[in-house]
């Protein structure tokens, strides 16, 4: 990718428990996938295997895969045009697409709003898609009690669903 081209961006998003670091933990093995750059929102936790982590310093992880993995100290619209920098500069490894993995408890229509309105982050990346994960078991209860997750499904563009309990745990 030059440059010059819009990196792509898409926006994991779930209420707490749904599976969200399971499903990125997962796309992060596959092939194809080693330069990609993920935020991770700061109030929820990096929780990725300590196996995939290679090496860390000022708040980016350099994962195994060939992935970035950084948490938003602050502003997104910082996180973003830093790490673009970065990248441009060769501080960090080349990546080609940008996971934003916002914590359980986010409305992600700001996130969205943030990539398609500020004119720097608008000039470097393009929204790819939102994909919204929902626990198979407790979804329905958990749209019915909390906006949250009703915020985060009326966003997508895929939802996944599957069983994922914090008792139950099949990795």
């Amino acid at each position: 990718i030059r440059t010059t081209e819009r990196l792509p961006v898409s926006v994991l998003t779930g209420f707490l428990g749904s599976g969200k670091t399971t499903l990125l933990k997962e796309l992060l093995t596959q092939p194809g996938l080693d330069k990609v750059a993920v935020i991770v929102n700061e109030f929820g936790e990096i929780g990725l295997d300590h196996t995939l982590i290679e090496s860390s310093s000022e708040g980016v992880v350099l994962l195994n895969s060939g992935c970035l993995c950084c948490t938003v100290r602050g502003d997104l619209i910082d996180t973003m045009r830093n790490l673009f920098l970065k990248r441009v500069r060769g501080e960090v490894p080349e990546f080609d697409r940008v996971v934003i993995e916002t914590t359980g408890l986010a409305d992600p229509a700001p996130i969205l709003h943030t990539l398609m309105s500020d004119p720097l982050v608008a000039a470097r990346f393009r929204l790819d898609g939102v994909v919204t994960t929902v626990d198979a078991v407790h979804g329905t209860s958990q749209l019915d009690a909390q906006p949250e997750p009703v915020k985060q499904a009326a966003v997508a563009d895929r939802i996944r669903s599957e069983e994922h309990t914090s008792e139950l745990q099949s990795h």
